[in-house]
């Protein structure tokens, strides 16, 4: 059998997780509690909190697939004007093609960006959500939900 030490450590003394003995803490709050869920996280179930609320109203919306994406693809990008800043999209509709379901895509990135709180996040997910359906069902935003524009 080997005793030996290695160098730096006082022959006896016992290994610790971290210098000060303590040895690894838990979790600052449990699984459950909105502060384990990381943004990305957060974000997907506001959209989908959104998704189910509409699904309730109209029902062909089963079929739809609802997505979240970082930031929009590299393509094209609108200008308003010559020198005017580019527009970044929200949310975006992929219609279906094939044999794959009609798509609505949230963007999460440009969504933070243009909201403070978690609420104006929420309200912003939702609108955004509702165009994308209205568009998909070839409705007014008002038509698809009449709360939608009020704050």
């Amino acid at each position: 059998m080997n005793n030996a030490v290695p160098p730096g450590r006082p022959h006896g003394r016992a290994r610790h997780r971290d210098r000060h003995g303590r040895g690894m803490r838990g979790p600052l709050a449990p699984p459950q509690v909105p502060l384990a869920m990381s943004r990305a996280e957060s974000f997907d179930g506001l959209v989908r909190d959104s998704a189910e609320r509409l699904e309730r109203q109209w029902p062909q919306l089963a079929s739809v697939f609802f997505a979240v994406q970082e930031v929009p693809q590299p393509g094209p990008v609108e200008r308003i004007g010559l020198d005017g800043p580019a527009i970044v999209p929200l949310g975006r509709l992929v219609p279906a093609h094939g044999g794959r379901p009609d798509c609505v895509i949230v963007y999460r990135r440009p969504v933070e960006l243009r909201s403070k709180t978690r609420e104006e996040r929420a309200l912003l997910v939702h609108e955004v959500v509702v165009e994308q359906v209205a568009e998909l069902l070839g409705l007014s935003p008002e038509s698809v939900d009449p709360k939608y524009g009020q704050d």
